[in-house]
């Protein structure tokens, strides 16, 4: 099973008349008149939207090689198999595409337990579409960046082993069973070896450029600190010993070279 991953023909963007390459959107929602709305007014904003009205037929349709798309969008209750289980349906299939929850289950519980499993927003069906809309645009411009590079190459950065291509970790050949989103913070911090990357940097990572959430001013650090905690966990399984990830308090973390202490 595969989407296509890619940009299509640039068209006019009704919001400021300036050109942009439209973005092609599968929407997954059970509630008919809530998908058709939110579909026609995404298509007036500069979407190609091709729509579900359950996790099963978006999944038939996807089998078939009938759609293709830059982002998906999926409601949290779905019949027969829910949102939030089918993105790691989807992951296991091998579909990396950027997912976005679109959902009034604004608990953060519920959010939290999105971000776990790979989304990439998690957005209240009360903010409007054109919110929905600003945002979708901010990810994929800022994810399909790293597809645009050599996704075919391993990067090996001592004992860690990165395959971009499948979002694949590994320390000592061993599958440190990242999600997606812990796949690309190690990624971030790997590439910067021996340097400090912020927390708003490593936020940005788990979400988007400007993205904001948490309580106060750098309420975002908690959601970061919780990441960098459950990834030091995931590798600690296979090395008890592991203290390659090292913080510097109130500015950020980083992937210690071998010549650092604690590497």
């Amino acid at each position: 099973m595969g989407l296509a991953w890619g940009s299509s023909d640039p068209a006019p963007n009704p919001d400021d008349g300036v050109a942009e390459s439209r973005i092609r959107l599968i929407l997954v929602d059970d509630d008919d008149d809530f998908r058709e709305a939110v579909a026609a007014e995404l298509t007036d904003l500069g979407f190609d939207v091709t729509s579900f009205a359950d996790s099963t037929e978006m999944l038939a349709a996807a089998s078939a090689g009938n759609i293709a798309a830059d982002v998906i969008v999926l409601d949290w209750g779905l019949p027969s198999l829910a949102g939030i289980d089918l993105l790691p349906r989807l992951r296991r299939e091998g579909i990396q595409l950027p997912v976005v929850f679109l959902t009034g289950r604004t608990s953060p519980s519920h959010e939290n337990l999105a971000f776990d499993r790979g989304a990439l927003d998690f957005v209240d069906k009360g903010r409007g579409v054109p919110i929905l809309a600003k945002r979708l645009r901010l990810i994929v411009e800022s994810t399909k960046r790293p597809h645009e590079l050599a996704v075919d190459e391993t990067l090996h950065c001592g004992r860690l082993m990165l395959k971009p291509r499948v979002s694949r970790a590994f320390w000592d050949d061993v599958d440190v069973d990242l999600t997606l989103t812990e796949f690309n913070i190690v990624r971030l911090l790997a590439s910067n070896i021996g340097n400090h990357v912020t927390y708003r940097a490593v936020y940005d990572c788990m979400h988007h450029v400007g993205f904001i959430a948490g309580s106060g001013e750098h309420g975002y650090r908690t959601n970061v600190r919780s990441s960098i905690k459950r990834i030091r966990n995931k590798f600690r399984l296979i090395d008890p010993e592991f203290d390659t990830i090292e913080n510097y308090p109130s500015f950020g973390y980083r992937w210690a070279s071998p010549a650092s202490p604690g590497a």
